[in-house]
């Protein structure tokens, strides 16, 4: 548990959660959470950073991912954040597109260590767990 509230609690500027429970039960039915990334901008005569929210863990049960994750839009904008970004991994291709999230100009090398692959894989059949 300790670990649970270390990673997920609420931090200003570092890592914002947000959930939704049953009424009755008072069970938890919906988690969504982003973490802060802020860059900083070199010799802009206005801006001095551009603040960034990064998708982190995303639950839905009771409602579509796409609104949960709009909703998740709405907090990030509420704190500050002039960017939100995910990657194209697990189920998130199912709210990228509705949502207009616009495709990044990198490409994401990911290295996964003593583990072997028959090959490819496809980003929907990749799930990262970030520490």
């Amino acid at each position: 548990m300790d670990e649970f509230r270390h990673w997920m609690l609420p931090k200003s500027g570092v890592v914002n959660s947000y959930l939704s429970c049953n009424k009755a039960t008072g069970a938890v039915e919906n988690f969504c959470s982003f973490y802060h990334l802020p860059s900083s901008c070199v010799q802009h005569p206005v801006h001095s950073h551009i603040y960034a929210a990064y998708s982190y863990y995303n639950v839905a049960t009771t409602v579509p991912l796409r609104q949960l994750i709009n909703d998740c839009l709405g907090e990030a904008k509420k704190e500050g954040q002039d960017v939100f970004n995910a990657l194209n991994v697990m189920e998130n291709d199912e709210f990228l597109t509705d949502l207009k999230f616009g495709m990044g100009d990198g490409n994401l090398n990911y290295y996964l260590y003593n583990w072997g692959t028959n090959g490819r894989m496809e980003p929907s059949e990749l799930g990262l767990v970030l520490l």
